[in-house]
């Protein structure tokens, strides 16, 4: 029997792998670049470390580009240099090295003298929600100036303090905050929506209730799918003040999934971009209120981006967790923590549907036994 009054001594580190070894070997660096074949690798792999060192600097070129509108402009069609710098009103030397790095990007083109739109920037443009989201990262960009005081908990992040509406309390207090949240998150929802919806089959559902849906973006999206489904948006009051009320099949019910039951009624119910914002002690709960409120052989629907478990993905791993984490108040989970808190909850049959764009949303179903 161990001794429990001891320490025991660490256990040496696992054995480094074989390709890790060779990258940590100078010597071989030397070699493998005078060879044909290997070269290829090694330069390869030095483009690619080289996109994640100059990360950040390209986060603020696309930031710079949409502040100065210059994707926007290039849509109305092709122009000199000289042309773009009277639009945007940024001097021409300065612009040239943007649009040059835009182009690098592979958001737009020089040709023939004039600057053109390349299909990239056109979706960039196009895609709803792009763009708030990129003129909000600079509140992110300055939680993260200092990585090492952040990650040992340190500072104070201002995006805890950007998104006060996650915490219940400010938002009944100020309806506007409410609709300023609800209204940034409408605009990207559209696509998450889609592409939740591209994935779940809810042609024999009777009732569909969104939970913390917000102005109703989801529920919209999915009454044009299923005219014949019946909606209720469930959100805090504020927040339904300013809810769409897109047709007469939907019902509101005011209430917080922290402090009150969930309305019972709906056969299925959805939680769309809402456990990520929370931490373990809500959700728990929630997922919890959600079992009792479905009827037997109900069907939970969770749509957002996941972590990717033992495959990391980088838009979850790297973007969301450490916006979460600058939150405050939630956390990305992986689909195999996800399906142990719906065990956990009562729900069986946890299924993770084929994703479409991990970095827009997956969709993970429950149902109640």
């Amino acid at each position: 029997m161990p001794d429990l009054g001891r320490e025991e001594p660490p256990r040496p580190p696992g054995r480094v792998g074989f390709f890790t070894r060779i990258a940590l070997s100078p010597r071989l660096h030397e070699i493998f670049e005078r060879m044909p074949l290997m070269n290829r690798v090694t330069r390869r792999e030095g483009v690619a470390l080289f996109d994640v060192v100059s990360g950040f600097v390209q986060s603020q070129v696309l930031l710079a580009v949409v502040e100065f509108r210059l994707l926007h402009i290039l849509a109305e069609g092709a122009w000199r240099l000289e042309q773009i710098s009277l639009r945007s009103g940024l001097a021409e030397d300065r612009l040239a090295v943007l649009l040059q790095a835009a182009a690098a990007l592979k958001l737009v083109k020089f040709r023939r003298g004039l600057w053109h739109l390349m299909p990239r920037g056109a979706a960039f443009i196009t895609v709803p929600g792009l763009e708030s989201m990129v003129r909000h990262h600079p509140v992110l960009y300055r939680d993260l100036c200092d990585p090492v005081a952040f990650l040992k908990g340190q500072t104070e992040p201002e995006l805890a303090g950007f998104w006060p509406y996650v915490f219940g309390p400010l938002a009944r207090e100020d309806a506007g905050l409410a609709a300023r949240y609800s209204q940034l998150m409408a605009d990207s929802q559209r696509t998450v929506a889609d592409d939740t919806l591209r994935l779940i089959d809810l042609s024999r559902a009777k009732r569909l209730m969104d939970v913390g849906g917000g102005t109703g973006a989801f529920l919209r999206q999915a009454a044009a799918l299923y005219p014949e489904l019946d909606l209720t948006l469930f959100d805090l009051p504020h927040v339904l003040e300013v809810a769409d009320r897109f047709s007469p099949r939907l019902t509101l019910a005011p209430g917080s999934f922290r402090d009150d039951p969930i309305p019972e009624g709906a056969d299925v119910i959805s939680l769309v971009r809402v456990l990520y914002d929370h931490p373990d002690s809500v959700v728990e709960p929630l997922l919890k209120k959600v079992h009792a409120a479905l009827p037997p052989g109900g069907r939970l629907i969770i749509s957002e981006t996941f972590g990717g478990g033992e495959k990391p993905d980088r838009a979850c791993d790297v973007y969301f967790a450490f916006y979460t984490m600058a939150m405050c108040s939630g956390r990305t989970r992986s689909p195999e923590e996800i399906k142990q808190m719906l065990e956990k909850a009562g729900f069986v049959r946890v299924t993770k549907a084929r994703t479409l764009r991990p970095f827009i949303t997956s969709v993970i179903e429950a149902e109640r036994g």
